[in-house]
């Protein structure tokens, strides 16, 4: 059954605001956009107000989903500021000493902190996040590959597409079919090399433009941790977005990661990105697994000639200089590359080659880093 952007307006103009009128007519919808029984847009408000519209979207987006045809329903609070609603602060006094009012108390114990959202996914015994400061530097290669690697290695693994922006694991992995719910309502996972897979990827067309702001993606975000059906896994590895913004905040808040990897080439300005990914981690008290270093080097296929073509090492030298696992270097090689096109990765696609050891051995450290909490399921 088709969905109509019609149809999901008239469900909203039954859904009340705060202030009780109803929320087509509050002017607070973004645009609506419905594809394939799948619906998203926002609900913005002023940030002062937020509290009191958090069960305004939680309506909204109940209502949404209870529409016939609809399978998936991402309705993000978006909570703004508006311009001249913050006082000014009060002018600094001669000697420059700031006013008491400026000055600010630590938190009484027990107050709530971002990380006290944290739940466990339930069936998933760890989850970790590879992450990289930059993009293009074969993120996403790297995670569907060390996810194969776990999975060779006799874990039951699944894979989180949440770069939101980019998604590039139906690519990666030649899946063109759209997830399908259960009974609960709970999107069904797509499993291929026996990978249990999930991505933004799977909900919109390939071309779409995703034009969502910070709420948007860490509602998508929560949603494909939360409302999708991942049964029992050792390790849901989790490919994020370049970068150190909202979707790894939101993962980090929302779920108590054991780890994360880090993938840089060996280039500076690689690394520079890459040392921002560490600190942020870091910054949230998340255990980093180590650092890979992609694109290492290139081994000429016809005359067996190395060429460091981005430097090489620097990645190592890196993490010995902060004191984290180095875990290994994959070569900028054609097969990876053309593997990956094909949606074929090389660890399934040539299990005995050169590469697929690579990665498995990579995902060998990791596993042992994580084999306390893999044990403990």
């Amino acid at each position: 059954m088709s969905v109509t952007q019609q149809q999901v307006l008239d469900c909203l103009a039954k859904v009340m605001s705060p202030r009780g009128t109803a929320l087509t007519n509050a002017n607070v919808l973004s645009a609506i956009t419905v594809t394939d029984g799948k619906v998203f847009f926002s609900i913005n408000v002023d940030a002062a107000e937020a509290r009191a519209w958090e069960s305004v979207r939680a309506q909204a987006e109940n209502a949404v989903r209870a529409i016939p045809g609809v399978s998936v329903a991402m309705i993000a609070l978006t909570a703004e500021r508006k311009p001249g609603s913050a006082a000014a602060p009060p002018p600094r006094p001669a000697g420059g000493v700031p006013p008491a009012a400026a000055h600010r108390h630590p938190p009484p114990p027990g107050a709530t902190s971002p990380m006290a959202r944290q739940a466990e996914i339930p069936g998933i015994s760890a989850v970790i996040a590879v992450a990289s400061g930059k993009g293009g530097v074969g993120k996403s290669t790297t995670a569907l590959n060390l996810a194969l690697g776990l999975r060779d290695l006799g874990l039951r693994v699944g894979l989180l597409d949440a770069d939101i922006y980019g998604p590039s694991v139906p690519r990666l992995t030649g899946i063109h079919e759209k997830p399908q719910l259960n009974d609960d309502k709970k999107m069904i996972p797509l499993n291929r090399f026996g990978l249990a897979i999930m991505s933004i990827g799977f909900l919109v067309e390939e071309e779409t433009a995703m034009i969502w702001r910070g709420p948007m993606v860490m509602s998508a975000i929560t949603q494909m941790l939360r409302d999708v059906a991942w049964g029992t896994l050792d390790v849901l590895v989790v490919d994020m977005p370049p970068g150190t913004g909202d979707a790894q905040l939101t993962l980090a808040q929302n779920v108590p990661l054991k780890g994360a990897v880090i993938v840089s080439t060996p280039q500076d300005l690689s690394l520079i990105d890459a040392r921002r990914g560490l600190a942020m981690f870091k910054k949230v008290n998340v255990p980093v697994l180590g650092i890979v270093e992609n694109m290492s080097y290139f081994q000429c296929p016809h005359c067996g000639t190395r060429s460091d073509i981005f430097g090489h090492g620097g990645a190592r030298h890196e993490a010995e200089r902060l004191g984290v696992p180095f875990l290994g270097e994959i070569p900028l090689d054609i097969t990876i590359r053309t593997t990956s096109d094909s949606g074929h990765p090389v660890v399934e696609s040539e299990p005995d080659g050169p590469h697929a050891a690579i990665y498995r051995a990579i995902g060998a450290k990791v596993r042992e880093q994580l084999k306390g909490a893999i044990a403990a399921a």
